[in-house]
């Protein structure tokens, strides 16, 4: 599903990634550990192709997306790839039914089959009766629902979480890590998670412990 060869990449004279391997299989859960500084999100946003490798290649489902130019690469990352951040970066003046549909109307769906698909999804998430309400009008936890449910209603294949629980208290992180299984199974989706919780980390099915750039184990 993914496969991660020999990556690269330097901020100025620091080198944050020193020659990262990796393969991911598909519909598996693997968390990504380790000290801040250690590489981790930079080698997440490598992988989202939100931020270009050095050197060395990312092949996504049997696409190499380092080769992909600019237009190609916005359009498979729209529609293969779904992102859950900490901060949920929902857009404060839409709703939670508009925010879900966005990723969905940039790949040119019909506004009526968006908002079904996000209803749907919404429903399933237990927040239907949230549809028409604000950022600002939901709790932390459902916030982050919200951005869960809008990483998949493009039906990617890979779903990309950093530190997807770090503002959580812990019922909610406790639920946000339960629904991410319960998404794999109903979806069999791939998921890539950043993270500091260890509570999370020992649920999945692989942990990837990183540090000074390296994969240690």
């Amino acid at each position: 599903m993914i496969k991660i060869d020999n990556i690269h990449k330097k901020y100025g004279t620091v080198e944050v990634l020193k020659g990262i391997d990796l393969e991911i299989g598909k519909a598996e859960i693997v968390a990504i550990v380790g000290k801040s500084g250690a590489g981790k999100t930079t080698l997440l946003q490598i992988i989202g192709t939100l931020l270009p490798a050095d050197l060395g290649s990312v092949t996504i489902n049997g696409t190499e997306v380092s080769k992909l130019k600019e237009k190609p690469l916005s359009k498979f990352r729209n529609r293969n790839l779904g992102f859950v951040f900490q901060n949920h970066q929902l857009l404060p003046e839409f709703t939670a039914l508009e925010n879900v549909m966005i990723p969905a109307l940039i790949a040119q769906k019909s506004r009526k089959v968006c908002e079904e698909k996000a209803k749907n999804i919404l429903d399933f998430l237990n927040l239907g009766h949230r549809l028409n309400h604000k950022p600002k009008e939901l709790s932390g936890g459902e916030q982050q629902r919200i951005a869960v449910a809008r990483a998949l209603i493009n039906d990617p294949e890979v779903i990309l979480a950093d530190e997807p629980s770090g503002n959580l208290d812990t019922q909610n992180k406790e639920e946000l890590h339960q629904l991410f299984f319960t998404l794999r199974e109903k979806f069999h989706q791939t998921f890539v998670i950043v993270t500091h919780d260890l509570a999370l980390a020992k649920m999945s099915d692989r942990t990837v412990t990183m540090q000074d750039g390296k994969i240690i184990s």
